[in-house]
Parts: C-alpha cells; sequence; structure tokens
C-alpha cells in the first residue's frame, strides 16, 4: 500500500503501520478462532472493534492463505432476506480458484434462486445477488452456510452489529442461527455488537439459543501511553511532538475513544507548522463540533421536549449515575421521575445516550459538547 498523506486513518483499515497497538485483543482474537472457539466482541460503537476484526483478519490471511476471512456489517439491514443477501454479496465466489469454478458451484447451489453474477473489473472478484422469494430466506441461508462447509478452507466469519438480528421480524431467528452455526466444522464467526445489553443477554442468558455458545470479549480502549507513543510516530517526522501532558488533555476530551481521538489528530497532523497545545487543541475540537452542528441540530429537532431536556443535562453532567435521583431531576428542572425514566429508555433505544458501568453518557461526544453550549 502506498504512503498515506495523513498517517491517522478515521475510516477502515489501511494496514498495521496505521493501527495503534491492540497487540493484546489481537493475540486473544487469534488465538480464540484458531482454537475454534467463537467470539462475542462487544464495545460502544467508535472504540474500534470494526478495525480490529478487520486488523485480525488482515494479520491471519498473511499467516495462513488457506484460511478466508469474511467481514458484514448488518447494522442497515431490516430483515432477515436483507442479511443473506448480504452474505451472499460478501462471500460467494471468495472460496473457488477461478471465475469458472465460481460459476459453476454457484449454480450447483443456487440454481433456483437465479443467481446474477457480476466480476469486479479491478480485483476480478465475484458479487452474486439473488433471488429470494419469501420464506426460502433461511433455506438460502443454510445453503450459504453449506457452500462454506464444502469450500475445503477454514473461514471466519465477523458479523458486526450483530444485535440487529433483534429488530428482525423474522421469529425463531436466535435459534435458527444457532443450529446452523453449530454444525459448520471449518466455519468460526466473531459475534460484534455495540449494545451491551442486548449482546449480553442474547450470549448470557440460559433460556437464549446462543447461551455458551463463544468466548465474550469487552473492549477498552487503547492505553494512553501507547497512544501518545504512536502519536509522537507520526509528528516527529514534522520537527513536533505533542506532550504527555498535551495528549492527556486531548485523551480524556473525548474519553479515551479511538475515533475521537483519531479525528482530532488528523486534523492536528493536517496543520503541520502549528505547536500541538491545549489551545490548539480546543480550536481543532471546536473546528470538528461546528462542521457537524446541522447533523447535530437534526438530532435535537428529532427529541421531545423532556427527551432535550435530559440529553442536554447529562451532556452538562458529563457523566451521571443516577439520572432518575430528585438531586439530578430538580437540578435540571426535569419532569416527573416516570416521564425522565421514559425519555431515558427512549435515548438508550436511539443508541443517543450509553449506560456504561460508571454511568450514562451522550453517546457522540462531539455532540455532547456541542449540547453544552445550548
Amino acid at each position: 500500500m502506498s504512503k498515506l498523506n495523513n498517517p491517522f486513518v478515521i475510516y477502515g483499515y489501511k494496514g498495521a503501520e496505521y493501527f495503534c497497538d491492540r497487540e493484546e485483543d489481537t493475540n486473544k482474537l487469534i488465538a480464540a478462532l484458531h482454537n475454534e472457539r467463537n467470539i462475542t466482541l462487544i464495545a460502544p460503537r467508535r472504540v474500534g472493534k470494526t478495525g480490529l476484526i478487520k486488523h485480525v483478519f488482515n494479520r491471519i490471511e498473511q499467516l495462513d492463505p488457506k484460511t478466508k476471512c469474511f467481514y458484514l456489517d448488518i447494522f442497515s439491514t431490516k430483515n432477515l432476506e436483507q442479511m443473506v443477501q448480504l452474505m451472499a454479496r460478501t462471500i460467494l465466489g471468495r472460496l473457488d480458484s477461478t471465475p469458472q469454478a465460481a460459476l459453476r458451484r454457484i449454480q450447483e447451489f443456487f440454481g433456483s434462486l437465479r443467481p446474477t453474477v457480476s466480476f469486479d473489473p479491478l480485483t476480478g472478484l465475484p458479487s452474486v445477488s439473488l433471488d429470494i422469494r419469501p420464506t426460502e430466506e433461511e433455506q438460502t441461508l443454510k445453503r450459504i452456510f453449506e457452500y462454506m462447509r464444502q469450500s475445503g478452507y477454514r473461514c471466519y466469519v465477523a458479523i458486526d452489529e450483530f444485535q440487529q438480528i433483534l429488530a428482525y421480524s423474522n421469529k425463531g431467528i436466535e435459534a435458527t442461527l444457532r443450529s446452523y452455526i453449530q454444525f459448520l466444522p471449518n466455519v468460526y464467526f466473531i459475534f460484534a455488537g455495540s449494545m451491551q445489553h442486548l449482546m449480553e443477554e442474547m450470549f448470557t442468558s440460559a433460556n437464549r439459543p446462543f447461551f455458551q455458545s463463544s468466548q465474550i470479549m469487552l473492549l477498552n480502549n487503547v492505553d494512553q501511553a501507547k497512544y501518545h507513543a504512536f502519536a509522537n510516530r507520526f509528528f516527529q517526522p514534522q520537527g513536533r511532538t505533542i506532550s504527555e501532558e498535551n495528549f492527556a488533555y486531548l485523551y480524556h476530551h473525548v474519553d479515551g475513544i479511538t475515533w475521537y481521538i483519531q479525528s482530532i489528530l488528523n486534523r492536528i497532523y493536517q496543520y503541520t507548522d502549528h505547536p500541538i497545545d491545549p489551545h490548539f487543541i480546543d480550536q481543532i475540537i471546536r473546528e470538528l463540533v461546528n462542521e457537524q452542528e446541522p447533523v447535530f441540530q437534526n438530532y435535537y429537532a428529532s427529541l421531545t421536549e423532556i427527551q432535550a431536556s435530559l440529553l442536554t443535562a447529562i451532556a452538562k453532567e458529563k457523566i451521571v449515575t443516577s439520572p432518575l435521583s430528585h438531586q439530578f431531576i430538580s437540578t435540571y428542572q426535569l419532569k416527573a421521575t416516570s416521564s425522565v425514566r421514559t425519555a431515558l429508555k427512549a435515548l438508550i433505544d436511539r443508541q443517543m445516550v450509553y449506560a456504561k458501568p460508571e454511568g450514562y453518557v451522550v453517546y457522540d461526544r462531539f455532540f455532547a459538547l456541542w449540547l453544552t453550549r445550548l
């Protein structure tokens, strides 16, 4: 890969050189998959689970060419049919040695679903769409898994935002998936999700199909000292550094969350001649928050009055341990406890508020900073 103009990557995975630390997490994931264990990976959005998965898959494919890795983000899927179509586009044709072999096997497995195959002119990789009729989704999913089972490859499949299956109208989807997955001797899964309470309930409740079916792994923030060293590795060729104290100021301003740190560092790197001090860091954060203002205004306009008041109060407090307490409600002149409870649930469901072990926070840290100005 050619050298990046800006080494602080905000979107996508650009290789190990631009990936910060997570050696322990990487090794833990690789060891679990190598030893035939499925993984449930739980982390709030923007902490870096997608980057970690792609980093792990990149390393695995370098070590073992007989292993195939597939990443699916099902966050935008609304039903099982859309998920199956995404799996078809991502997986089918990628387990065959030649385009001719791919076409033959796809026809053999999915001929009745009138598969449409197109090939990327640059990579030569196929993309397959299927004509799935209503009620055929489960059978089609079973065929995709069978296609993988018979491929002769060891396969790793990451399904990101896995809790999305709970929103599907298809009944018994958890049990169906579990019944198919447990009989695949050469296919192992990473079930990744950002809604901790839903993911934990799915995988730790004794009455749920996925109970004790995988190793649970919670993803924490990258260590501050290691992140600081990573940042300076790229700033030093510019003839400047960020001090330990100033990096701590930046890191804690956004609670150590990877995407926000990367966004700030990316923008700092752009201004090559500017010394990196708290005043400049604040200026960069203001710039990033201001750019998002139209989006934040739309978010805010979509809220009810009590939801807006509660969200703003949480933003101003930074973290709230007891949002239903009399003191918190009276301080911010919120309505009755029952109204606050209803509003809090709505904000959590919309992923505007996140429940950490220490308390409740506004999910989007830049949105929280915007709210504190109101």
